[in-house]
């Protein structure tokens, strides 16, 4: 079973015509601007899932600002669910500041969303003014037992579009503070993983953290997984390709030439998320 955690799908008119969506989204246009930024539709993720034999994949918008957009995108979420039953799952996604978040939560949670995400700061820090107005989100998926998937990104090293300006000691503030959530942070969480080798408080606080490995053969020598698995147990790394940025396959063949037992892989690439889904 392969479940590919964090795939990015958006409207087909969106696909087509993005610079109309340019004005008053700064954060799309920044990851968007470029063609060669991909951007793809339900049936076209369908296609590549069969040719990779992905047999799930979690699904989910963008961030928007504009509170109908993000309404609108997370309707082709769960329309995009039920049209391809037993293949997609949705996750609500919206900007985490927005006045409009708490009551998109609860309409989607009517419609059956299995989580929330990907959320993003990519215009400001994570500081304590928006830990605080993450808290009533963080509320309902805490009672709801949703699985949040935060954003996060390394805060050294090269740059490219979408990597913000956030700290370690931000994310690990965010973990703090909400330590009771079931958070997943993508792209290794930006490396917090790491500290959990500390011997106070760090590995307590994070007991509830998942780590993802999108876009991970861009950012990571395929080293990481070996590392991380002994940092962290397998049982908290989950497969996700970002796609359409990198095809599933490519993990795959990349995870084939480590030292991985074939459980191990088989944990990482489905059956941690279908534990934390409760798909099993």
């Amino acid at each position: 079973m392969i479940i590919d955690f964090h795939t990015h799908i958006f409207p087909s008119e969106i696909c087509k015509n993005r610079e109309k969506y340019f004005y008053l989204e700064p954060a799309f246009e920044l990851l968007y601007r470029s063609p060669k930024a991909k951007m793809i539709d339900d049936k076209k993720i369908i296609n590549i899932m069969d040719d990779d034999k992905v047999n799930r994949s979690v699904i989910f918008g963008f961030p928007w600002k504009n509170a109908d957009l993000f309404k609108k995108h997370n309707d082709y979420i769960m329309e995009a669910v039920n049209r391809h039953p037993g293949r997609f799952i949705g996750f609500c996604c919206f900007d985490p500041m927005s006045k409009e978040a708490v009551p998109e939560i609860l309409r989607c949670l009517g419609d059956g969303i299995a989580g929330l995400g990907e959320l993003a700061f990519y215009d400001s820090d994570i500081d304590e003014a928006n830990l605080e107005k993450l808290a009533p989100i963080m509320e309902i998926s805490r009672e709801n037992d949703l699985p949040i998937l935060m954003h996060t990104n390394e805060p050294i090293g090269h740059m490219y579009p979408g990597k913000t300006a956030i700290t370690l000691n931000q994310i690990y503030h965010l973990v703090k503070k909400f330590s009771k959530n079931k958070i997943i942070l993508a792209h290794w969480g930006g490396g917090l993983f790491f500290f959990q080798l500390l011997k106070k408080e760090v590995k307590k606080m994070c007991e509830n953290v998942y780590f993802d490995t999108a876009a991970s053969p861009f950012l990571y020598d395929p080293k990481v997984y070996e590392i991380a698995i002994r940092i962290i147990g397998e049982e908290k790394i989950l497969f996700g390709s970002d796609f359409p940025l990198i095809r599933p396959a490519r993990y795959i063949k990349e995870l084939e030439n480590t030292n991985l037992t074939r459980e191990q892989i088989r944990n990482i690439f489905g059956l941690n998320a279908a534990r934390l889904l409760k798909l099993i």
